[in-house]
């Protein structure tokens, strides 16, 4: 079945059935391969792509640029104190704006509907770098990883997400395992499971219902047997301090460990984050609250830097899935490996 994904914006999986990002993923399998062939991509010549972030990042800001730049487009990054989107000037006088200049916005910010309004009044791509809400592009770069190292069909892996299961990453992990038929568990305290956005869970369900996927809320270890990937993200972020306390009490339990991968009893189990990590003592955040009293790693050094942990995999194959739903605009293929993946494999 042929796929057109022309001036699609990517702001949700939602919004992609399984065989349009089954599509996206072997366009991002096909790119990885050939960068590391050594050939000069040019799909993107001419192009002009602007970085729109309301919030810092490393690994997102990079990875855009470095896949921009590889296919041959232009750059132009902006941050919240170098415009007057949102301030000065509205969502959408400058998403008008913008749209005028620009072939493409990638928006790394809070609000989903920020995301949704760019797509809305630009007239152009706009693809969601991380909303409060949702980080789609992660899901893509993690499903990547996954193909590299679990030798199974998507939708015969299971995944858990463990710590705070009310976040981005959890929500964005309902949404893609739906979409693409996949077992997922939020793991994490029984206090947390009522504050998970029931608006989420619904639209994940629904979807699950149509493509055999299970999407489980946990707080029991039992949850975790089988499961081919472990997943967490910090328990807190800079400007949240005052929640550490209580956040480490509630979630130290939910920590990754080893034991933890053990209670999968899956010897082959594979740990995933989408980084930064607190893994150690060695940032400035976690060295000064340790010294106050809390411990808030949510993974251990010995989890991370395991056989079990691919991070550094999944951080590079940011760079490779950019240019998945990049190029997929164009709607041909640059590049094509020997053997492509069903959906089913």
């Amino acid at each position: 079945m042929a796929v057109n994904l022309k001036g699609r914006s990517f702001l949700t999986l939602m919004d992609f059935t399984p065989e349009e990002i089954r599509y996206m993923l072997d366009l991002a399998h096909d790119l990885k391969a050939k960068k590391r062939s050594g050939i000069q991509g040019e799909m993107l010549k001419g192009k002009n792509i602007v970085l729109l972030f309301d919030k810092t990042s490393t690994r997102t800001r990079c990875s855009f640029e470095v896949a921009c730049h590889d296919e041959g487009a232009h750059v132009t990054y902006l941050d919240s104190k170098s415009s007057q989107v949102g301030k000065k000037e509205s969502i959408e006088d400058s998403a008008k704006v913008l749209g005028r200049f620009f072939d493409g916005i990638e928006y790394r910010g809070y609000e989903q509907k920020v995301v949704e309004d760019l797509a809305k009044y630009s007239g152009i791509p706009v693809w969601n770098g991380l909303t409060d809400i949702d980080h789609p592009t992660q899901i893509l770069a993690d499903f990547l990883t996954i193909e590299e190292h679990i030798a199974k069909p998507l939708s015969k892996v299971k995944v858990a997400f463990c710590g705070d299961i009310r976040n981005n990453m959890s929500y964005a992990w309902m949404y893609g395992c739906a979409k693409m038929g996949m077992h997922f568990v939020a793991y994490g305290p029984e206090e947390l499971a009522g504050e998970i956005d029931q608006d989420v869970l619904k639209r994940a369900n629904e979807v699950a219902a149509e493509t055999g996927a299970v999407i489980e809320v946990a707080s029991t270890p039992e949850a975790l047997k089988g499961v081919d990937v472990i997943y967490t993200d910090v328990w807190a972020s800079m400007g949240e301090e005052a929640e550490i306390p209580e956040r480490v009490k509630l979630l130290t339990p939910y920590k990754v460990t080893m034991d933890l991968l053990a209670k999968t009893e899956n010897p082959d189990v594979i740990f995933l984050h989408c980084l930064p990590a607190f893994h150690d003592f060695e940032t400035d955040m976690a060295k000064t609250q340790m010294e106050l009293g809390y411990d808030i790693r949510e993974v251990t050094d010995e989890v991370f830097r395991s056989r079990h942990s691919k991070v550094f995999d999944e951080a590079e194959n940011r760079m490779h899935s950019h240019k998945g739903h990049y190029l997929s605009q164009r709607w041909r293929r640059p590049f094509c490996r020997k053997k492509k993946l069903s959906l089913d494999e």
